[in-house]
């Protein structure tokens, strides 16, 4: 009876991965390269191998191999996807955007490379080029609802409020229980000064992700503004259940309770915010929620403790 060695292996490295067991996994992947089999087999083999040694962050072996796939297949351009991830990763910006550009010139289709694409110059700050690619993934992909978020969102930190509702709603219209598109669009009536349209919103994405703190972070400000006190610190102890270790959550909180006058409460919470982060404190000394406790003899010992 012949013996398939290299399935033999591929079937142990498989194993091994499966039970958590990557580097043994990689060891017998290259075992089984020893051995002759159909070209594409092999390609798959090294793919393999390159996505565990990325798994493992070993991102030197994972580009080493994924080039040896290069060598086979110059034209394979998930390999070159996979490539500009691990760029990201090791926040080799530039040399990321050379492979998905590689990418497109490859498969001018593949949406994901320009979504990565947007993605890398919303982050840079370069909102008309964040815009561009993100218009480019809606070519390909026109029931993308998070791309049309993406661009109802930098539309709205651009001030152009009327794009922004927009695109949101189209990404709502798509998929109407997306939180985030919901939260913009929340964010969106704030701006146009519709605060019962504005808390609408946050109420839905709220359903939606319970664990999204800046939800309630948002209602509460609206509360606030409102000088609706007690719905501040209902929605606000609603997030912190939801969300205990959300700072700003308590920080706001002790907003609320400063403007109620309840000061022990309110140093309750400013003393949970500053454990939480201790930077808040250059907020605590300037914020005038406060002004109540300037003279309270806890809250100047918190405030000398922290600066």
């Amino acid at each position: 009876m012949k013996i398939d060695k290299r399935n033999n292996y591929i079937l142990l490295a498989e194993n091994f991965y499966l039970n958590g067991n990557k580097e043994n996994a990689i060891k017998f992947y290259k075992k089984a390269l020893f051995y002759d089999g159909p070209e594409e087999d092999t390609l798959i083999i090294m793919s393999n191998i390159a996505a565990i040694y990325g798994e493992l962050e070993k991102f030197e072996e994972a580009l080493g191999m994924y080039n040896r796939i290069i060598d086979f297949d110059s034209q394979n351009y998930e390999v070159y996807f996979n490539m500009a991830l691990i760029e990201e990763q090791r926040s080799n910006i530039d040399v990321a955007l050379s492979f998905y550009d590689k990418v497109v010139e490859i498969n001018p289709t593949f949406g994901k490379a320009y979504y990565n694409i947007a993605t890398i110059y919303d982050n840079l700050g370069d909102r008309e080029k964040a815009i561009e690619f993100f218009y480019k993934v809606l070519v390909y992909c026109p029931k993308d609802y998070i791309s049309y978020n993406n661009i109802g969102s930098i539309y709205e930190e651009m001030g152009e409020y009327d794009l922004a509702y927009s695109m949101i709603k189209k990404s709502i219209a798509i998929n109407p229980q997306f939180y985030k598109s919901l939260f913009n669009m929340g964010v969106v009536y704030k701006r146009l000064n519709n605060h019962e349209k504005s808390l609408e919103y946050y109420n839905k994405a709220k359903e939606y992700n319970p664990k999204y703190h800046y939800i309630y972070l948002n209602m509460s400000a609206i509360y606030i503004e409102d000088k609706e006190y007690l719905k501040s610190i209902e929605i606000l102890t609603e997030g912190i259940n939801n969300n205990p270790e959300a700072h700003d959550l308590y920080y706001n909180r002790a907003c609320s309770y400063a403007l109620l006058v309840n000061e022990d409460l309110a140093i309750k919470d400013i003393r949970k915010a500053l454990i939480l982060n201790p930077s808040l404190i250059k907020w605590v000394i300037k914020d005038k929620d406060f002004y109540c406790l300037y003279d309270n003899e806890e809250f100047n010992s918190i405030v000398n403790q922290y600066s």
